[in-house]
C-alpha cells in the first residue's frame, strides 16, 4: 500500500519539457520577424539611416538694383554747409535758448551774453542823439529868425530906409544862423553814428545762427565765459555745432581704376548702415578734381535725391553706382536662392529645407533670374537653409548634416 502512494508521486519527464518549448517558439518567430521588418521600415524611411553630408545655402533678400550696379564705394554722410557758431565778443553766457536737435532759422537768437554795459551805452547814445536833435531844430529855428530879419532888411536898406550897418548886422547873425544848423546837423549825424555803434555792441552780445540748420552739439551753457578766438583758460569758443541738413550729400573714395565707371548726374542707390534695410535714390553730384596718392582714390559727392529726417551728417554708407535709374517697381527687395537648389518634380519646383537634422521637401514658386539667383514667390523664408545641389538618394525627412559640421 504504501509502494503505490509512492509511486503515484514520480514525475513523467517524458511529457514535462516538450509541451511549453513548442509552445514558446512559434511567439519568439512572431516577434523576430516584427522586430525586423520594423528596423526595415525605419532604415528605408529614413530615421535610422547614417546622416548624408549636404552643401547648404541661404534664402536672401536681393535688390533688383544689384544686377545694375557698375561699382560700390563706401563713404559717410558729410553736411556741406556746417558752422562753429561763435561770439564775436568775449563774455559771460547767461542764457542758452537751443539745445540738440533744435531747428533754428537764419538770424534766430540761439544765446545771449552779459550785456548791462552795452545797454547802457545805448541808452546813452539815444540820450545824445535826442539831445542834438533838440539843438538842431534850435538852429533852425534860430535861422528862420535870421531869415526873417534879413530879407527884411535887405528890403529896407534898398528903399533907403536903413543904414547899411543895421542890412550887415542882420546878414552876418543870417550866415552865423546856417553855420550853426549845419554844425547842429552834423552833431546829429555823429549821435546817430554813435548810437549805431552801440546797437552793434549790443547785437554782439547776442548769438544768432547764419541759416538755417539743425543744432548738432551744444559747446557751452549759461555760466560759461565764451570768446571769439577760445584763448582765456577755461573760455569755449564754440557756443554750438550747426549744420544745414538740406545740403547733406555722401562723400565717397572711388578706386582710380574704378573712375570710368562714374560720370556725374549718374543715378545711385544709397544704402546707410543705420538702415539697413532701406535704400535711398541718389544722383552722383560732383567728382571732386584732385586725387589721395596715399590712398589711390578720388573723392566723390553724391546727393539724396529724396529728403529723409533719419538721415544725420557722419553716418556710414554704402554707395552703389548704376548704369540706369531704378524703376519704382523694382525698389522693394526680392527673395532669392541659387538655382542650383532647385529640383524639377514633373513641373514642380521644390527644395530641400534643412530643419534642425532633417530635410523637408518644399514646393515653391520662381520668378525671373536676378543676376546668378532665381527669384522665389512662394514656399520659402528669408534665412531658410536649403540644400544646395541635392544628390538623386536624397528623401523627404532624411537625416543630413552639413559640410560645417
Amino acid at each position: 500500500m504504501a509502494n503505490e502512494d509512492l509511486s503515484k508521486l514520480r514525475i513523467d519527464k517524458s511529457q514535462a519539457v516538450t509541451s511549453p518549448s513548442r509552445r514558446r517558439k512559434p511567439v519568439y518567430w512572431t516577434l523576430a520577424l516584427l522586430l525586423i521588418g520594423l528596423a526595415a521600415g525605419l532604415y528605408w524611411s529614413g530615421f535610422v539611416a547614417p546622416a548624408q553630408t549636404v552643401e547648404f545655402t541661404s534664402v536672401s533678400l536681393m535688390y533688383p538694383s544689384q544686377t545694375v550696379t557698375n561699382l560700390n564705394a563706401s563713404g559717410y554722410v558729410v553736411a556741406q554747409r556746417k558752422a562753429a557758431v561763435a561770439s564775436k565778443v568775449t563774455g559771460r553766457l547767461v542764457e542758452m535758448l537751443v539745445e540738440e536737435g533744435s531747428k533754428i532759422k537764419k538770424g534766430q537768437v540761439i544765446a545771449r551774453l552779459e550785456n548791462d554795459d552795452t545797454l547802457a551805452a545805448v541808452d546813452q547814445a539815444e540820450a545824445n542823439l535826442s539831445a542834438a536833435r533838440f539843438n538842431l531844430k534850435q538852429a533852425q529855428a534860430e535861422l528862420h529868425d535870421a531869415e526873417l530879419t534879413y530879407d527884411r532888411n535887405k528890403e529896407l536898406t534898398a528903399e533907403g530906409l536903413i543904414s547899411q550897418s543895421i542890412f550887415d548886422s542882420s546878414e552876418a547873425r543870417h550866415k552865423k544862423a546856417s553855420a550853426s544848423v549845419e554844425a547842429a546837423e552834423a552833431a546829429v549825424r555823429a549821435q546817430e553814428a554813435a548810437l549805431r555803434s552801440a546797437q552793434v555792441s549790443l547785437e554782439y552780445t547776442r548769438v544768432r545762427a547764419p541759416f538755417d540748420a539743425v543744432v548738432l552739439t551744444k559747446n557751452a551753457d549759461a555760466g560759461d565765459i565764451v570768446t571769439p578766438i577760445g584763448a582765456a583758460a577755461n573760455a569755449k569758443s564754440a557756443v554750438v555745432t550747426i549744420a544745414d541738413m538740406d545740403s547733406l550729400l555722401v562723400e565717397a573714395d572711388v578706386s582710380e581704376s574704378g573712375l570710368y565707371n562714374v560720370s556725374v548726374g549718374q543715378p545711385c542707390e544709397i544704402q546707410l548702415d543705420a538702415f539697413p534695410d532701406s535704400r535711398f535714390r541718389g544722383e552722383l553730384h560732383m567728382i571732386v578734381p584732385t586725387a589721395d596718392r596715399s590712398k589711390a582714390t578720388v573723392m566723390v559727392k553724391v546727393r539724396f535725391l529724396d529728403k529723409d529726417s533719419r538721415i544725420l551728417p557722419e553716418m556710414s554708407a554704402k554707395v552703389a553706382f548704376l548704369s540706369r535709374q531704378v524703376k519704382p517697381e523694382e525698389r522693394k527687395p526680392r527673395m532669392v536662392i541659387n538655382p542650383a537648389a532647385v529640383m524639377d518634380r514633373k513641373g514642380r519646383k521644390t527644395v530641400f529645407v534643412i530643419k534642425d537634422d532633417r530635410v523637408v521637401e518644399k514646393d515653391i514658386t520662381t520668378g525671373n533670374m536676378l543676376g546668378d539667383m532665381v527669384e522665389v514667390s512662394a514656399g520659402l523664408n528669408s534665412g531658410d537653409r536649403v540644400v544646395l545641389k541635392p544628390s538623386g538618394k536624397l528623401k523627404d525627412r532624411d537625416r543630413v548634416k552639413t559640410a560645417e559640421q
